[in-house]
């Protein structure tokens, strides 16, 4: 890939995430990479009026405010090559706004003060030529390449943002545009970058990445107190327990059908869940909330991984980090078929039904091995950050032909 590489460029990189977000973030470590042969400022979304008055007591809109008051300094350094910048500018909130005609007009102007304020920071640090790296803001982002004249512009699709009711409104329209005027797109799944092609033919699948440090089977976990004395094998799921996400009834159904089978079901739960039959199943254990390093120990105290998705238009071009944590640590997954599920083939069995769900749990618990358990490893570790971005630099070689 070396010849692909990108050195000695300013990359500026604007998104959805801002850098002190408390969750996992696809930007920052794009941006991090970025950072290693490149000077990045990494651009926080601009607060907007209702975030400022709903949210005043928060520690990070304190921090906001007084950059809009000048009585602190916005760009942040966080290494070598790396900046955060903190927008001086309040920008409108719009999205309740039903014409389109009206959006467009508020949405400029709250663009030229978001670009004002990246321009001021990009004379600062001496910035010039940059690349625009755009992590799928549809909205305070869409006016940047005209207003910031970048050398290259580039959009990243990591999510079916449309799914969701805040892109809805005015994303359907507006997304399709901001494809089309980019450069060339980057995705992290195979069907994001589908249907990024629609509207630009220079659309790019890059990967993704994934931090899989603490999930390595060879290290000491203590075994989590829930599972010491349950019974195997273990049937588990880590993440979000969301009903549009997850599909309920697969999983009542594995574990009707199953009874021999315990289902342990790691992570915040909603409404629908709280309220499901699962409750009251004896083989179905809920542990609740888990931080991020609690995680690898009681994955490692499965059997069998699962990821039973609702298919949706959110889930559908979803690349769920979790599978590669689920084969870091070795284990046998089932999953949700779909396309972006597609490139974890051979080494996830891709399910359609409950009784695919069945036949592919009782499949995998009779054929694992200490073989297959490294060889899922080694795939989950060529899942790199590295390598994503170095896809990314190969899809901007490959788009200026």
């Amino acid at each position: 890939m070396d010849e692909y590489m990108i050195k000695g460029k300013d990359i500026v990189v604007v998104g959805q995430q801002p850098w002190d977000v408390s969750i996992g973030s696809n930007c920052k470590n794009i941006a991090e990479e970025f950072s290693k042969n490149n000077r990045v400022l990494y651009v926080n979304a601009p607060l907007d009026r209702i975030t400022s008055i709903r949210n005043a007591r928060d520690e990070k809109i304190k921090k906001r405010k007084n950059v809009i008051k000048g009585k602190e300094n916005g760009i942040v350094k966080i290494s070598e090559n790396l900046w955060n910048l903190y927008p001086d500018k309040l920008v409108e909130s719009i999205t309740w706004i039903n014409s389109h005609v009206l959006f467009n007009f508020l949405n400029k102007r709250n663009n030229r003060k978001f670009a004002s304020s990246i321009k001021r920071a990009m004379e600062q640090l001496g910035f010039h030529d940059i690349i625009l790296f755009n992590d799928n803001d549809i909205y305070k982002s869409f006016y940047l390449k005209e207003l910031l004249n970048p050398a290259i512009s580039i959009y990243y699709s990591r999510d079916f943002m449309l799914a969701v009711d805040y892109w809805k409104k005015h994303g359907g329209k507006l997304e399709p545009m901001i494809i089309a005027g980019n450069d060339l797109c980057v995705a992290n799944s195979e069907y994001l970058a589908d249907y990024c092609r629609k509207y630009n033919k220079k659309s790019f699948y890059v990967g993704q990445g994934c931090e899989l440090e603490m999930f390595n089977p060879s290290l000491p976990f203590i075994r989590p107190k829930e599972v010491i004395d349950i019974r195997s094998p273990i049937i588990g799921y880590v993440g979000a327990i969301q009903s549009f996400r997850l599909d309920i009834d697969i999983i009542l159904k594995i574990a009707e059908k199953k009874p021999e089978w315990t289902l342990v079901l790691v992570g915040p739960e909603d409404e629908a869940f709280a309220n499901s039959k699962l409750h009251k199943m004896p083989n179905v254990l809920f542990t609740g909330p888990k931080s991020p390093t609690e995680l690898p120990a009681y994955i490692k105290s499965f059997d069998i991984c699962l990821n039973p998705q609702v298919l949706s238009e959110v889930t559908i071009g979803n690349y769920p980090r979790k599978i590669d944590e689920y084969l870091g640590m070795g284990k046998p997954v089932v999953a949700t078929r779909t396309k972006a599920m597609e490139i974890f083939v051979p080494f996830v069995s891709l399910a359609e039904t409950s009784e695919e769900y069945i036949k592919f749990i009782s499949n995998s618990l009779l054929e694992d091995s200490p073989l297959l358990q490294m060889q899922r490893r080694e795939f989950a570790l060529s899942h790199t950050w590295e390598n994503s971005v170095n896809e990314i630099y190969k899809a901007i070689h490959l788009s200026q032909k």
